[in-house]
């Protein structure tokens, strides 16, 4: 079987290891373990720091910016810095951090200059976010998450403008269809450089979930150039069916250009102290873990050439790297 390294555009590490304080990067009670980047080929993985909207938030992403950090003290034979862009190495993974949610830069009450203070000193830590997700499930003062029906806020518009230029995209993956429309409709309106992605999110076309995207959004990231991550997640690609994320990979090359848009997105996070059994189990057995990359590719080699899965694989994402970092 061909082996194709692999850029994944969301895990949630940095937020496992800031929340369970026996937690190691090396462990394989989580999806996305060094073990398993390392079985499945993971060349790149990007990190993200997430946040829920409470009063904590900012602490805890300033927390996890400096989690990320120390990655590279502590695990120096297997990681290494991807900020100037992806280039394979034997040797090791090379990672970028995101933020996901702008509630990780300050919460609902203080001033809105400290967003912006606590953006740089989370750049210090990380060197360069690949993404900013405004927000994650539930409404917060950038504008509306995928639960929820606001759109973009005016902190939002200020986020937005100081984003431009910046080399930072925005994330549709946790918006509001509203949010997501207001986000791609601002930028055009106020000629701002922002590229845009959906970080780990499918497709409502093939299963009808607000955390997947509408037809509409998809090719409008597609056709500026972004990059749609597929997520792993049972919720959110079919409660019943694994071969279902076969179903979404193939609808997203079916998009008029989206064959140089695809990405894998998985969105590997801890479980094992979720309070909610329902959800249980939160991935197929055949997605459950980064080593299950090379076996999806394999299955889809009656749909997609070997350059198709290349581009999905990690070609599709070097060459936004390469137009949108500097």
């Amino acid at each position: 079987m061909s082996k194709f390294p692999i850029i994944d555009l969301h895990c949630d590490l940095l937020v496992y290891l800031l929340m369970n304080s026996n937690a190691r990067a090396d462990s394989r009670a989580f999806g996305a373990g060094l073990p398993f980047l390392k079985e499945g080929k993971v060349a790149m993985q990007v990190m993200a720091v997430y946040t829920a909207v409470e009063e904590a938030s900012a602490r805890n992403g300033l927390a996890q910016s400096a989690l990320y950090k120390e990655l590279f003290s502590d695990y120096s034979d297997s990681f290494y810095q991807a900020t100037a862009g992806f280039k394979s190495r034997d040797e090791g993974i090379g990672i970028v951090a995101s933020l996901e949610s702008a509630s990780g830069l300050c919460n609902e009450d203080e001033p809105l200059d400290n967003a912006f203070k606590n953006l740089e000193t989370i750049l210090e830590n990380v060197e360069r976010l690949f993404y900013i997700s405004f927000t994650h499930h539930a409404e917060n003062r950038f504008g509306g998450g995928n639960y929820a029906t606001a759109g973009l806020k005016p902190d939002g518009e200020v986020l937005l403008e100081y984003m431009s230029g910046r080399q930072i995209a925005v994330d549709l993956s946790h918006t509001s269809d509203a949010l997501a429309h207001d986000i791609l409709d601002y930028t055009v309106k106020k000629s701002l450089d922002v590229p845009v992605l959906a970080s780990h999110s499918n497709f409502r076309d093939i299963w009808d979930h607000p955390r997947n995207l509408t037809r509409e959004n998809a090719q409008e990231i597609v056709d500026r150039g972004g990059l749609i991550g597929m997520n792993f997640l049972r919720a959110f690609l079919d409660n019943d069916r694994p071969e279902a994320l076969l179903d979404h990979i193939k609808y997203g090359f079916e998009l008029s250009g989206g064959e140089n848009s695809m990405a894998f997105g998985a969105d590997f996070f801890y479980t094992g102290d979720f309070p909610d059994p329902s959800r249980h189990p939160f991935y197929f057995p055949q997605h459950e873990n980064a080593a299950k990359y090379q076996e999806i590719l394999a299955e889809l080699s009656n749909a997609l050439t070997d350059a198709q899965k290349t581009k999905l694989a990690h070609q599709n994402v070097e060459q936004f790297i390469a137009s949108n970092w500097k």
